[in-house]
């Protein structure tokens, strides 16, 4: 089952700013067909058998068992389920492997190791190999036998990897090169076989290499005391005079950047996809303790305190859930488009990757500051026994706090966001000179008093709102800096409001859509109305933020009448119907009740 063209209109990276989705062009999880609830039931019965029996070992590194879990999940064509057939992959398409990964969410430690492997580990050779490196490396990572590790960070060079002080030099024969340096927070670095590594040709040319482990000077430091994700080896790399034979340059000397940049669009994504898996298992263990623990005569669950921790953390991770299937789907039409145009399979996967980095830094984002209060609550919901490390509360909150860090800390993606998307507006990929320019218009013009009319009218406005309120904000920025009073690279602070404005409105459109999609779906009325509640609770909160970041954004470089004038756009645009949120989140909260645990 690989990715497949149909013909649609499909959004660019960043269009969401400035086109609108249809419902029907999105994916919904709702949609899974027979073959992908297959694998669906397979990994989930391989998470229940061979990973959460074995967490104690997992956590204390016992009986050399991350690799020994890697090699059965190759068994069952796990680590190749995103890899062409002709080096030994299930070449699946992308929602499936979307589902594969949001699955192992909960796995704790062993993702790490999963994630590193067959994400940053084995696509840059998918994506930046030559054929020989292909068939010499991909069968053996793909079956479990080889394992991989990513080699960038250095002491001196984390968030600014271009500056990397490892230097790799040709020797005078031009059969190899010698390589010197130090990495450091190496996942999977005590039991790899192959590593990624980067390093400076010459002292000044961003390269990537394939280094194997038994190569003579490379040395590993002793495994790192982490506060969480205790079960994943990480460790320190130390290269004196390793020779590297020069057919394992990986891409072009001196392109390196394109090749870390690039692993990293679709890492970021699988995070995002892994983190919405884990908020789903912390919401089921929060709601079985709320139902059994008993406090004044009755259970937790049934406190309104409680009901709205639960409620919350749902309505949170269904609109992250909605989020990311919807760029699973772009992705995969992406795909698809590049393999009808010829090109490989490889270059057609790093490509759509690449076309939906903001999406993908959204979903990195989002799903790790999501999780964090998930995983917070869920310790909170617990009281005094989720504090012990007897009880799983306590090791998903340590789990959780690296995937703000990792994959580009999330202040570097969100800065990452905003660049990309001025980028592709310089590069002519996206206009979004005319939609804010038609936004400073409408500033200028009567508001209009029509009421919004047919299902879902208001919360369609709401996002067309949302859309006019960046356009306005940044455009205004933007036009700042033409006119040489603004320094945006200067000012983080604007750009991270920008940047939460962007993630609010592509989850909140996203959540939109699906329920949207789900509308006359459902088997029961009931079921509707929850995934209304959902859609009305967020777009009520979201509407909230968005004023404040636009106000904080604008306050900070406009004064005078054009602040009056701006802040004017800002209540004209988020202006959502009250919501009674009490009475929603209680219903959501009763579902899962009744469920004991995630019911959506």
């Amino acid at each position: 089952m690989t990715d497949t063209l149909v013909q649609k209109d499909v959004l660019n990276g960043g269009e969401f700013l400035i086109r609108d989705a249809k419902p029907e062009d999105v994916f919904i999880p709702e949609e899974l067909n027979e073959e992908q609830l297959m694998i669906k039931k397979m990994s989930e019965d391989f998470l229940e058998q061979e990973i959460f029996p074995n967490t104690q070992k997992i956590e204390k590194q016992e009986d050399n068992i991350a690799p020994k879990i890697l090699k059965k999940m190759g068994d069952l064509g796990l680590l190749g389920a995103h890899m062409p057939q002709e080096y030994g992959g299930m070449e699946l398409d992308t929602n499936t492997n979307t589902v594969i990964s949001e699955v192992f969410g909960p796995a704790g430690s062993i993702i790490v190791s999963f994630a590193a492997h067959t994400g940053i580990g084995m696509l840059p050779i998918l994506y930046f190999g030559t054929e020989a490196q292909k068939q010499k490396y991909l069968p053996g990572l793909i079956s479990g036998d080889l394992k991989a590790a990513y080699c960038l960070t250095e002491p001196s060079s984390g968030s600014d990897a271009l500056n990397a002080k490892s230097r790799a030099d040709l020797s005078a024969d031009g059969s190899h090169y010698v390589l010197n340096g130090q990495k450091m927070w190496i996942s999977n670095a005590g039991f790899a076989d192959i590593f990624i590594v980067f390093a400076q040709v010459g002292g000044d040319k961003f390269t990537g290499f394939i280094v194997e482990r038994n190569s003579e000077g490379l040395t590993l430091g002793a495994e790192e005391d982490k506060m969480g994700i205790k079960g994943s080896s990480t460790r320190q790399v130390f290269f004196e005079n390793v020779k590297v034979p020069a057919d394992n340059v990986l891409g072009e000397v001196g392109k390196g950047h394109l090749i870390a940049f690039n692993a990293l669009n679709i890492g970021r994504y699988k995070l995002g996809v892994m983190c919405i898996g884990g908020c789903k298992k912390a919401i089921s263990v929060a709601t079985q303790y709320a139902n059994e623990r008993q406090q004044f005569g009755q259970s937790i669950g049934n406190f309104g305190a409680i009901q709205h921790k639960l409620a919350e953390m749902a309505i949170q991770t269904f609109a992250g859930e909605s989020a990311m299937y919807r760029t699973s789907q772009l992705m995969q039409d992406k795909k698809a488009e590049g393999t009808a145009a010829g090109k490989t399979f490889g270059q057609a996967t790093l490509e759509a990757a690449e076309e939906y980095a903001i999406e993908c830094s959204i979903l990195k984002v989002y799903g790790s500051e999501v999780t964090d209060f998930c995983v917070d609550e869920n310790v909170q919901i617990h009281g005094g026994i989720g504090f012990s490390e007897e009880y799983s509360a306590a090791r998903a909150y340590r789990d959780s706090r690296i995937n703000r860090i990792y994959e580009g800390t999330n202040e570097i993606n969100r800065l990452l966001m905003v660049d990309q998307l001025f980028k592709r507006a310089m590069k002519g990929k996206l206009d979004i000179v005319g939609p804010a320019w038609a936004v400073q218009k409408e500033l200028t013009a009567m508001p209009s008093f029509d009421q919004a009319e047919g299902a879902y009218a208001e919360e369609q406005k709401a996002i067309a709102d949302f859309k006019k309120i960046i356009l306005m904000t940044a455009g205004a920025g933007a036009k700042m800096q033409m006119d040489g009073k603004l320094n945006l690279k200067d000012e983080q602070e604007v750009l991270m409001n920008v940047a939460d404005m962007f993630i609010d409105l592509f989850v909140a459109e996203s959540l939109l859509l699906r329920v949207q999609k789900l509308a006359g779906r459902a088997e029961k009325p009931q079921a509707q109305e929850l995934y209304d509640a959902m859609l009305q609770v967020f777009l009520h909160d979201a509407t909230a933020r968005m004023s404040k970041n636009a106000t904080d954004a604008l306050a900070s470089f406009a004064e005078g009448d054009l602040l009056k004038t701006f802040l004017m756009g800002v209540k004209r645009f988020t202006k959502y119907p009250p919501v009674n949120v009490k009475e929603k989140r209680r219903l959501i909260a009763g579902a899962l009740l009744e469920s004991n645990g995630w019911a959506f």
